[in-house]
């Protein structure tokens, strides 16, 4: 089911959503985060993707990003099917207590939709919403930002490592290399 939310400018910016299937909670572990941070960079350094701020909560990730070189689209399904597969590979050689119900939920969810294989890891959605303003851009970097308070999980922004709080607010070399509006 489509909700709309497209990315329609392959050279604009976007502030993104991907969203675990079932809202599994599958990033309570840094080895899972890790996985996305890698991702992150890699399509950074390779495929033209610039990132101005991210989060990475339990079971979403909010981007605001754009390609520099006008294939977000693409970048974006690479990033994903990427991910999955390597979260997949991780559930199956880590220590991972939930690993028969992860591996479950994933199942069950590709079995829902002809165009998946065995197992869908993220909703097929993205979320897409055009960023033009820089008054539009503060406030999703700052709903971004805000996430991991909301969350109960720190007082102040900067506190939390799998976000671009720090970098933007503290000047310091993040965990994604970030790019600046």
């Amino acid at each position: 089911m489509s909700t709309g939310y497209h990315i329609d400018d392959q050279y604009g910016m976007y502030f993104l959503t991907f969203t675990v299937v079932d809202w599994v909670d599958i990033f309570t572990r840094k080895v899972y985060r890790d996985i996305v941070i890698d991702s992150l960079n890699f399509c950074i350094k390779h495929k033209g993707l610039s990132v101005f701020g991210f989060v990475i909560m339990t079971n979403h990730v909010h981007l605001i990003a754009h390609s520099k070189t006008g294939k977000l689209s693409d970048t974006v399904r690479y990033f994903k099917k990427f991910t999955a597969h390597s979260l997949l590979q991780a559930i199956e050689t880590e220590t991972e207590s939930r690993r028969e119900w992860l591996l479950y939920r994933f199942e069950w969810n590709a079995a829902q939709h002809e165009r998946n294989s065995k197992y869908q890891v993220w909703t097929h959605e993205n979320h897409a919403i055009s960023i033009t303003t820089n008054e539009f851009y503060r406030q999703k970097l700052e709903y971004i930002h805000q996430n991991p308070i909301r969350a109960g999980w720190v007082e102040r922004e900067e506190d939390y490592t799998y976000s671009s709080a720090k970098a933007l607010f503290c000047n310091t070399k993040g965990i994604v290399d970030l790019s600046y509006w």
